[in-house]
Formats: structure tokens, sequence, C-alpha cells
């Protein structure tokens, strides 16, 4: 019985090693993002001068916002395999320093961040472009920005009173946990 346990236990560790498809399939998705930001730089940098001050920031942001969601792909690749797979080796801890440092509670606050940055990102190009939309979808987008930033906030609480849960179970004062952090 206790064979059939570990074969069973070493079949589902092993399982985790698919999520490598999955973080490989990221990175084509973000090559091919990045041949659409490419398009996009290129159409700006064309029409820029015939662009006005407000288009001119539209396409900007536009930028920023591809950007933010271009990292937010990388961190997630490399964060979970880094968390799910396995870890990188040393030879590569140089090259990206906050390596082993994300967990899963601190990865869904850094998405849930970027969400609400993209987001607000978003809703400046369209306050900006308020012409082109009614009252009643200007207030929907505001209500979806408001939930993605409550629900950011909300993970942030949450990941605070677990954090500050297990150093009062390990007996280690908080602050002294956040020192040690920030380190």
């Amino acid at each position: 019985m206790k064979r059939l346990e570990r074969t069973i236990e070493s079949i589902i560790l092993a399982s985790r090693w698919l999520l490598v498809v999955f973080y490989l399939g990221l990175g084509v998705a973000l090559a091919v993002y990045a041949i659409s930001f490419g398009k996009k730089l290129f159409e700006f940098l064309i029409k820029v001068t015939a662009l006005n001050d407000t288009e001119t920031i539209l396409h900007i942001l536009s930028l920023i916002d591809a950007a933010l969601v271009a990292s937010l792909v990388v961190m997630v690749i490399i964060s979970g395999y880094e968390n799910f797979v396995s870890r990188f080796d040393d030879e590569h801890e140089g090259e990206v320093h906050w390596l082993g440092t994300i967990d899963v509670g601190s990865l869904k606050i850094k998405v849930a961040s970027t969400i609400v940055a993209i987001s607000s990102i978003h809703l400046l190009q369209v306050f900006l472009n308020h012409d082109s939309f009614t009252p009643e979808r200007l207030m929907w987008l505001t209500i979806m920005h408001i939930a993605f930033v409550v629900s950011a906030l909300l993970l942030a609480y949450i990941d605070r009173v677990t954090g500050l849960t297990k150093s009062l179970l390990a007996g280690k004062p908080s602050q002294q946990r956040s020192a040690d952090q920030a380190e």
C-alpha cells in the first residue's frame, strides 16, 4: 500500500511539469504581443506630427498599457515557474534579483495592482476621449475600475492579515518580520 501511495505522489509531483507548456505558451503569446506593440509604435511614429496633444497622450497611454500587460505576463511566467515547477539555478539569480521572493500571495497582489494600473490607464484614455462614450458607459467603466481597486485592496489586506497571523503563530513580532522582508 505504501508503494502505491509513493507512486501516486510521484505522479502528482511530476504533473507540475505540465505547467511548463502553459508558461512556454505565455512566452509565445508575449512574442506575438511584442509584434502588436511594434505595430502600434510604428503607426504612432508615422503620424505623430499630425496628432494633437490629446491624441498623442492617448497613443502614449496605449503603449504604457501594453508595457504593463507585457510585464504582467513576464511576472506570471517567472513567478509561476519558480513557485510551482522548479527553482531557477543559482547562475540566473543575478539576472532577476526578485526570483524566489515572490510567493503566490505576493504574486496575486502584484497582478491585482497591475490590473488596477491597466484599468486606470484605460479609464484615463476614456475620460480624455469622453465625447465618444455615453454617460452610462462612463459610469460602468468607472464602477468596474472601482471594483478592481477594491479587490486589490482586499487582497492586500488579506495578505497582511495572513502575514501577521503567521508571524504571531511563529512568535515573531510583525515589525521584525517587515524588517526581515526589507533586507
